[in-house]
């Protein structure tokens, strides 16, 4: 999701101060869209629980499948996709390479090879017998997160530049990377370990009814991954270069790019409430699975950020440099594994359902794992950063609480 920070910090003061305050270990606070995304997305799955125990909703649902694509949830899923990669600053990538080469060595195995890696293993672990799971899993896993980490490391104090400029190296190799990492963790590694993750309940409408078994093949999640990230990218590119030289950076990323929040939000819950409609009839006898999955997801975002973020200070990065090196590792992009489930296994399946509860988890996961960023801050890192001096903190938690600032500074 693409969202952005409210203006609510106290750590940002009035620029007509000489001396401005240190600023406090509390966080600024979150607009309401965010802080309440997971009930946002609780209340349009139980709005589709609700509408699919009609029986002539899911089949409205079937019959706008078009071949083996269902038109309204690709809709839902361009419109959630398109924000997030609209507002990423493409030209701040080189900055990424900038930095010391071990946090950009750290950062790359961190996304591209721990985070994939334990987020298959845990599902192994959990979900062995339960193909539909496992595959889930792994579409979460290896799908790194491009828009609303920036809430996270702003909440954290971290530095935005630089959590900007890896958002955008992680977009490009998700673009070049995601069918290669999907295919080798739902077919190639689980054949090699005696597991089952090819074979997933799928029909020929799209809609996962179990008849029968469908085959991954590279070329299919290829095909998916460039509907789903290709197109919004390509349009993402385009609008941000004819838009810049039509109206200027300035609004591009302070007006037009926040404009994109909402629609994003709103097809995410529409996409939820399609695919709850869609599942209502199964869901009500396997709720219980759903929600012990969140164990699993939970364990991953606690495992990857502290690791990370222990591993950043070993190689002497600074609080801010731990912060966003942390939560880049962490986070996921949701949306993007989504989009892959539900084509690639159809709108009713459990790879589309373990998405919406990565989501579910990630949001609350993420703010205790904010405190916890504020704990470590004050415990290990008691002269504001070390390599931090009063003027740059300033800076970051101005940049967290201007929406000038913010507009440019994030995604």
């Amino acid at each position: 999701m693409s969202t952005r920070l409210s203006v609510t910090s106290s750590r940002s003061r009035s620029r007509s101060s000489k001396q401005p305050a240190p600023p406090s270990d509390a966080p600024p606070s979150l607009s309401a869209l965010d802080r309440f995304l997971p009930l946002w997305i609780v209340l349009a799955a139980a709005l589709g629980m609700a509408l699919g125990q009609l029986p002539e909703v899911p089949a409205f649902i079937a019959s706008a499948t078009v071949g083996d694509v269902n038109v309204l949830v690709g809709v839902g899923l361009l419109a959630m996709m398109y924000p997030p990669l609209a507002g990423v600053r493409w030209l701040l990538v080189t900055r990424a390479f900038a930095a010391d080469w071990r946090l950009l060595a750290l950062s790359s195995a961190q996304n591209w090879a721990v985070a994939p890696a334990l987020m298959f293993a845990l599902s192994a672990v959990f979900f062995h017998a339960d193909a539909g799971f496992l595959a889930g899993f792994s579409l979460v896993g290896c799908a790194r997160c491009i828009g609303m980490v920036m809430i996270w490391i702003a909440l954290a104090g971290g530095d935005l530049e630089y959590g900007a400029a890896l958002i955008a190296l992680n977009s490009l190799l998700t673009l070049a990377l995601y069918a290669l990492y999907a295919t080798f963790l739902l077919s190639t590694l689980p054949a090699a370990l005696g597991l089952s993750v090819a074979a997933v309940p799928h029909d020929d409408s799209g809609n996962g009814s179990a008849s029968g078994a469908l085959h991954i093949t590279m070329s299919e999640i290829a095909i998916n991954v460039g509907i789903y990230m290709g197109v919004p990218f390509a349009l993402a590119l385009a609008g941000w270069l004819a838009l810049v030289r039509l109206k200027g950076e300035r609004w591009y990323f302070e007006a037009y790019a926040p404009s994109l929040d909402v629609v994003a939000l709103l097809a995410l819950l529409f996409t939820v409430a399609v695919l709850f409609a869609s599942q209502s009839q199964r869901m009500a006898t396997t709720l219980a699975p759903v929600l012990f999955a969140t164990v699993p997801f939970a364990i991953y975002f606690a495992l990857i950020f502290s690791s990370t973020f222990a591993l950043s200070m070993r190689c002497g990065a600074s609080y801010a440099q731990c912060a966003t090196l942390a939560f880049t590792a962490t986070s996921n992009n949701y949306e993007l594994s989504l989009g892959v489930a539900v084509a690639t296994f159809g709108l009713d399946s459990d790879p589309a359902m373990m998405s919406v509860v990565a989501a579910l988890v990630e949001i609350p996961t993420m703010l205790l794992l904010v405190w916890a960023s504020l704990w470590a801050k004050r415990r290990y890192f008691p002269l504001h950063g070390e390599s931090m001096d009063e003027a740059e903190l300033e800076r970051g938690f101005a940049a967290a609480a201007s929406p000038s600032e913010r507009a440019s500074g994030y995604r």
